[in-house]
């Protein structure tokens, strides 16, 4: 599998990274299965957090043999200093760590987020010290908003950021350029999410992927192409959704990845054409 640069890190991962949330519920037997699988794939870059269910004691145990030679990131959805220190010890002994290679401030959405993260007695201050103490390398965080992603862009160096680049969000909800560019221009890594999403669930529909919270691509060939589309902008990894099926589809269409024709991002476009994007922008 193809690996990529991340951002000024010096790191180089995997174009595909593991969603924590695939090894949630299930059985740790399984869960070493699904991890080993997908190191023989390629992928080094592994991400997780303590939102998805018991993902961090599934996966710790499974990756502990691997642990030397992979990319560890997780995440922190506390906003204040002493919540998002309790996270993060917990964390580091649910998956059998000393330390994360990347440690994230988890779907910040609403500016008085923003305003709580980076203030006196925020979040912020934990990501740095552990930093300083060596319990994580990088800094960077997840975002459901383009004004939270800009307005942290502008309020620290994160090393990465981690947002969603979708192809009917792109098209449908001019979602994700400028925040795009923003990073590109501070030279940070640039992690994606949601690659696999198509639009919101429609009544009874989340029961065939109850781990996603939106309807995702309905086959191989759509996900080929909705993942070529977030693999052709300049970014390093797509994370992938919480169905190992939707993982190896990723999977597949990674090791044969080429960026996307002219035509065929017309054809991408048209069939975004219609579709309510999961997120869109407020900007005129």
């Amino acid at each position: 599998m193809e690996k990529r640069p991340l951002g000024k890190t010096g790191e180089v991962l995997s174009i595909i990274g593991f969603g924590g949330i695939v090894v949630k519920d299930v059985e740790p037997a399984t869960a070493e299965h699904l991890v080993a699988q997908a190191i023989a794939r390629g992928i080094n870059y592994f991400d997780v957090a303590p939102r998805y269910g018991n993902a961090e004691e599934r996966l710790g145990p499974a990756l502990e043999p691997y642990r030397a030679s992979i990319f560890l990131a997780c995440k922190t959805r506390e906003r204040r200093k002493e919540g998002a220190e309790a996270d993060l010890h917990r964390s580091l002994q649910r998956l059998r760590t000393d330390h994360f290679d990347l440690y994230q401030l988890h779907a910040v959405t609403t500016r008085e987020e923003v305003e709580q993260i980076t203030g006196p007695g925020g979040a912020l201050e934990t990501l740095q010290e552990a930093r300083e103490k060596g319990l994580v390398r990088y800094l960077g965080f997840s975002a459901h908003s383009e004004q939270a992603a800009l307005a942290l862009l502008d309020r620290f160096d994160f090393d990465s950021i981690l947002f969603p680049f979708n192809w009917v969000c792109w098209y449908q909800g001019r979602f994700g350029p400028r925040v795009l560019e923003q990073a590109q221009k501070k030279g940070m890594g640039v992690l994606a999410l949601k690659a696999l999403a198509k639009r919101p669930w429609q009544e009874g529909e989340e029961e065939k992927w109850p781990k996603c919270w939106y309807a995702p691509v309905e086959s191989r060939e759509e996900a080929a192409l909705a993942l070529r589309f977030t693999l052709s902008q300049p970014l390093t990894a797509a994370v992938s959704p919480g169905h190992a099926e939707l993982l190896w589809w990723a999977c597949d269409a990674a090791e044969q990845f080429s960026p996307l024709t002219a035509g065929e991002e017309e054809e991408l476009r048209k069939r975004s054409s219609g579709l309510e994007p999961i997120f869109r922008s407020v900007e005129p």
